[in-house]
């Protein structure tokens, strides 16, 4: 029969894993590794955590081996390669927050308008064909502007211009 997998916690080990465990951003992937430490801290199976967690039993091993080999540490993700983005998660709040703000004022904004106001206000160089891809991973959301100025016309004007082209018909 096979050994039952299990991760001993002391108490401050505990308390580390509370404190781990309410950080806001914190990586999903690590959190669910910790949360298979801290289930079978509290005397769950891997099956059973495999259950609760939704991932697969190897899955779960894996992140309690971590956890045994290299403490709480071990669980986090590892680097990702490549370029680190140009932009930072400030730089993502600002810009949804802005659109907001600038429509009280009546000031609609593009995706080519956004990614300008953000290379000249915040220093941040990104193409506005790829700015969509963030904003819209967030659940940000747009509509096509309108082609026309009707709703903001003043009636009493339109109707004086309407008489004033009456006037100038060449035919009766």
């Amino acid at each position: 029969m096979a050994k039952l997998l299990r991760v001993g916690l002391s108490p401050e080990q505990d308390r580390e894993l509370r404190r781990r465990l309410g950080v806001r951003d914190l990586p999903a992937n690590e959190r669910m590794r910790l949360e298979c430490v801290r289930l079978s801290a509290r005397g769950f199976t891997v099956p059973d955590i495999a259950l609760i967690v939704e991932k697969h039993e190897v899955t779960v091993r894996e992140a309690l081996h971590r956890c045994l080999g290299g403490g709480f540490d071990a669980l986090a993700d590892a680097p990702r390669p490549g370029r680190p983005p140009r932009w930072t998660r400030q730089d993502l709040d600002v810009l949804e927050a802005m659109p907001d703000a600038s429509a009280v004022q009546g000031r609609t904004w593009t995706l080519p308008a956004l990614a300008e106001w953000l290379r000249r206000e915040r220093g941040v160089d990104v193409d506005s064909s790829w700015l969509s891809v963030p904003l819209n991973r967030d659940g940000f959301r747009w509509k096509r502007t309108r082609n026309s100025l009707r709703h903001k016309a003043d009636p009493a004007l339109q109707t004086a211009a309407w008489e004033r082209l009456e006037g100038l018909r060449l035919y009766g």
